[in-house]
C-alpha cells in the first residue's frame, strides 16, 4: 500500500455559531476572532453588556487554531504568572462554562534540561516563581526517567509541573465564540473592521466592510494584525509577525501523556490518540518594513535569541512593502485583502524536531505524519502582552502581542480585558500589559529566566 501522502495545510477548525445581521449600535465592539477575542466578547456578555464580535474571515482561522495547545504556568515571564493561573482557573471550568468541549485536561507539562547549563536556567526561574506555590518540581535524572520511562536517553534533569493542562486549539476559540454569541453577544465572520471614527475626541463608530456600528468602546484583539489597525491610527505598537511550524501524526500507543519538551523539540497528545509536534524554539522572522521600523525596540530580544532565530527574506516581505498604513475608510482595506493569514510551515525545522524527538524518544520512530502547518506569532519585545486602554484614544482597549502565549492564557486575558472595558476591580494587576511601556526608557526587555 503506497503511503499516505503529508498534508501541507491549515488544521480544519470546528464552525462557530455566527450572526447573520449587524447591529447598529452596541456598546463595544470586538476586533478579531482569535481566543483572545472571542473570550473578550464572553466574559463581556455574560455582563449584558452589549458586544459585537468582528472578524475578517473565520473564527480562530489564525494562530489560534495553529498553536501547540499548551496551557503552562511552567517557564512563563513571572509578570505572566497571575494572569496565566487565573487562566488556568477559567480553563478547568470551561466545558461546562460553555457546554462544549475545548479538549481541556491537566497531563502536565516538563521540561527537559540537556545539561546543567539548562538545569541551572530552570532553577532560577522556579526560584522566582517560588511565591505563587504552582507546584512546579526540578527533577532529577532519575526522576525524569520515572516520569517518562518511555525516553531512551539520560537528561541532566527537568521542570514539571503537574497541574499544567492542554487543550485542542481548533475546538477551542469557536466554542468560547458561540457561546459569547448564546448569551447576547452577535458574532460577525467575513466582516473586516476597516477603521474608527471620533466624536470629541473619543471612539464613537467602527466601520466595517458592511457599514457602521455606533459604540462606546472597542477592543482591538486583531493578533498579528493589530499593529497595522493601530499604525492606521496613527498610534505606534511596535509588534512582529514570528513564523511557528507545527505536524501533527496519527494516533500513536505507548508514547508519554505528560507533554514536553526539550533539545528543540515540543509535543502533546491530542484528543485524537495522535500528537502535535513542533520546533521547540526554531521560530521563524522575515525581514519586512517593521523590522527596521521597530529594530531599537527588538534589539535586546533578538540579541537574547540570536542562536535560534532563523531570519530571512520571503514573500511576505515583499507584500508587507507594499502594504499600505492608512486608507479611505470608504474602500478595501488590507484586512479584506487576505482573510486569513496562512503561511506556508519551515519544512526543515519541523523535520529537526521530528528527528530529535526520535532520537530522544524512539517510540516516535513509529509515529505517522499527516499535516504540517504554519502560523503567524503576533510578538512584542518584552514577550509579554499588551492588556490595555490606550491612553491617546479613549474608548480603544488593546488585547495582543502574546508571543505565542496567547492561548494558554487566552480566557484569563479576556476575563481581564472585559473588566478594563467595564470599568471593575481587575483580577490581576494590570500594569506589567500596559499600551505605553513601549515609550518608556529604558526599553522593555524579556526577563532573563523565561522560557
Amino acid at each position: 500500500m503506497p503511503a499516505q501522502p503529508i498534508l501541507t495545510q491549515a488544521p480544519t477548525v470546528d464552525p462557530a455559531v455566527t450572526s447573520a445581521t449587524m447591529p447598529a449600535a452596541v456598546d463595544v465592539v470586538v476586533v478579531g476572532g482569535g481566543i483572545i477575542g472571542a473570550s473578550t466578547a464572553l466574559f463581556l456578555a455574560e455582563r449584558k453588556i452589549r458586544t459585537a464580535l468582528c472578524e475578517k474571515g473565520h473564527i480562530a482561522g489564525e494562530q489560534s487554531s495553529r498553536n501547540w495547545g499548551w496551557c503552562r504556568n511552567t517557564g512563563r515571564d513571572i509578570r505572566e504568572v497571575p494572569l496565566m493561573m487565573e487562566s488556568a482557573r477559567l480553563w478547568a471550568g470551561m466545558n461546562a462554562r460553555l457546554g462544549k468541549e475545548t479538549g481541556y485536561r491537566r497531563n502536565g507539562i516538563v521540561y527537559l534540561c540537556r545539561d546543567e547549563a539548562e538545569l541551572a536556567r530552570m532553577a532560577g526561574w522556579l526560584q522566582r516563581a517560588e511565591p505563587f506555590q504552582l507546584g512546579t518540581r526540578l527533577l532529577s535524572p532519575a526522576e525524569v526517567a520515572a516520569l517518562l520511562p518511555q525516553s531512551g536517553r539520560r537528561w541532566a534533569g527537568g521542570l514539571h509541573t503537574p497541574q499544567d493542562g492542554q487543550a485542542e486549539p481548533q475546538h477551542a476559540a469557536p466554542a468560547i465564540a458561540s457561546a459569547a454569541g448564546a448569551k447576547g453577544a452577535t458574532v460577525l465572520t467575513r466582516c473586516a473592521v476597516r477603521g474608527l471614527e471620533t466624536t470629541g475626541g473619543r471612539v464613537s463608530h467602527v466601520v466595517t466592510e458592511h457599514g457602521t456600528i455606533r459604540c462606546a468602546s472597542v477592543v482591538l484583539a486583531g493578533g498579528a494584525w493589530s499593529s497595522l489597525f493601530c499604525a492606521s491610527l496613527g498610534l505606534r505598537l511596535p509588534q512582529l509577525k514570528i513564523l511557528a511550524s507545527v505536524m501533527r501524526t496519527a494516533p500513536l500507543a505507548g508514547a508519554p501523556e505528560v507533554a514536553g519538551g526539550g533539545d528543540g523539540f515540543g509535543y502533546r497528545k491530542r484528543m485524537d490518540g495522535g500528537y502535535t509536534i513542533a520546533n521547540l524554539g526554531g521560530e521563524v522572522s522575515e525581514i519586512v518594513p517593521d523590522t527596521l521600523r521597530f529594530l531599537p525596540d527588538f534589539a535586546a530580544a533578538a540579541w537574547a535569541s540570536w542562536s535560534k532565530l532563523r531570519i530571512r527574506i520571503g514573500r511576505r516581505s515583499l507584500w508587507e512593502i507594499f502594504t499600505p498604513r492608512h486608507w479611505q475608510l470608504d474602500r478595501p482595506s488590507p484586512f479584506e485583502g487576505i482573510r486569513t493569514l496562512d503561511p506556508a510551515p519551515h519544512l526543515p525545522g519541523l523535520q529537526s524536531a521530528l528527528g530529535r524527538l526520535q532520537q530522544s524518544f524512539p517510540v516516535f520512530r513509529q509515529a505517522r505524519v499527516l499535516q504540517r502547518w504554519g502560523g503567524l506569532i503576533d510578538t512584542t519585545p518584552d514577550l509579554v502582552p499588551v492588556i490595555s486602554p490606550v491612553e491617546a484614544l479613549p474608548g480603544l482597549f488593546v488585547a495582543t502581542g502574546f508571543s505565542g502565549h496567547g492561548f494558554g492564557i487566552g480566557p484569563g486575558a479576556g476575563k481581564l480585558m472585559a473588566e478594563l472595558v467595564a470599568g471593575e476591580q481587575p483580577c490581576v494587576d494590570p500594569r506589567p500589559f500596559r499600551f505605553d511601556r513601549f515609550a518608556e526608557r529604558p526599553r522593555p526587555r524579556p526577563s532573563e529566566t523565561a522560557l
